[in-house]
C-alpha cells in the first residue's frame, strides 16, 4: 500500500513546513532526537552539514523506503555561531553583534532513501543596518527574536533591519527552496498545484 504522503520531514521548523506545504508536497513530520552540540574545532559549513545528515539519518533507519528531508540552519558572524537566544537578554547581545556588520546564515539539506543521499548546501551572506538600542528593545519586546537562530526573523519584521541580501532569501528562512525543488524532483516529487488563497 503507498503512503498518503511524498515525504517525511525530519523537523519541527514551521518555516519548513509552510514552505513544503504551499509548494503542494505532502509530508509527515518525524522530528528526529539529535545531538545539536558543536564539536571541539568544527567548522560552522561542517557542522551545519553534519547536523543535517545526522538528523535525516536517524529518521532514515525508522523510514528506510520513504523520502527523507532533513535541514539545519545556523548564523555566522566572525566566524562564531549563533545559535538561538536563551532569552531575551541574550536576543538583545546577539542584535548588537549584527548590527552594522554583514554574517553569513548557511543552511544544509539532507535528502535519504534507501541507499540514495542528496546533500545541498546554501551560503548566504546578510547585511545589517546599524540598529539602535531603542530598536533592538522594541523588536526583542516583540517576542519575534525568541527562539529564532540570530534572534531575528527576515521573513517578519526583522527584515527591516535588512539592508542587503547576497544570495538565497528562502534558505535564511530554513530552506534553499529553488535547490530542494530540484533535489525532490531526482526523487520523483514535484509541486502539484495548490490553492494559494489559503495562505
Amino acid at each position: 500500500m503507498q503512503p498518503e504522503y511524498d515525504l517525511i520531514l525530519a523537523s519541527s521548523s514551521p518555516r519548513r513546513r509552510d514552505f513544503l506545504t504551499k509548494m503542494g508536497v505532502c509530508f509527515e513530520i518525524v522530528k528526529p532526537d539529535a545531538d545539536e552540540s558543536v564539536r571541539v574545532g568544527e567548522e560552522p559549513q561542517a557542522y551545519v552539514r553534519r547536523m543535517a545528515c545526522e538528523k535525516a539519518s536517524l529518521v532514515a533507519d525508522l523510514h528506510p523506503h520513504d523520502v527523507v528531508l532533513a535541514a539545519d540552519t545556523v548564523v555566522v558572524c566572525q566566524g562564531q555561531i549563533l545559535g538561538k537566544p536563551v532569552d531575551r537578554e541574550d536576543a538583545k547581545r546577539i542584535l548588537r553583534l549584527l548590527s552594522g556588520r554583514t554574517h553569513e546564515v548557511m543552511t544544509a539539506v539532507c535528502l535519504m532513501k534507501d541507499d540514495v543521499e542528496r546533500e545541498i548546501f546554501a551560503e548566504t551572506r546578510v547585511t545589517f543596518a546599524p540598529l539602535s538600542e531603542e530598536l533592538i528593545d522594541t523588536y526583542v519586546a516583540s517576542g519575534e527574536s525568541d527562539d529564532k537562530s540570530g534572534a531575528y526573523a527576515v521573513q517578519g519584521v526583522g527584515a527591516m533591519f535588512i539592508d542587503k541580501v547576497e544570495g538565497s532569501v528562502s534558505s535564511v528562512v530554513g530552506l534553499p527552496i529553488c535547490q530542494v525543488r530540484e533535489a525532490l524532483a531526482e526523487f520523483g516529487i514535484k509541486p502539484r498545484t495548490v490553492d494559494a488563497s489559503q495562505f
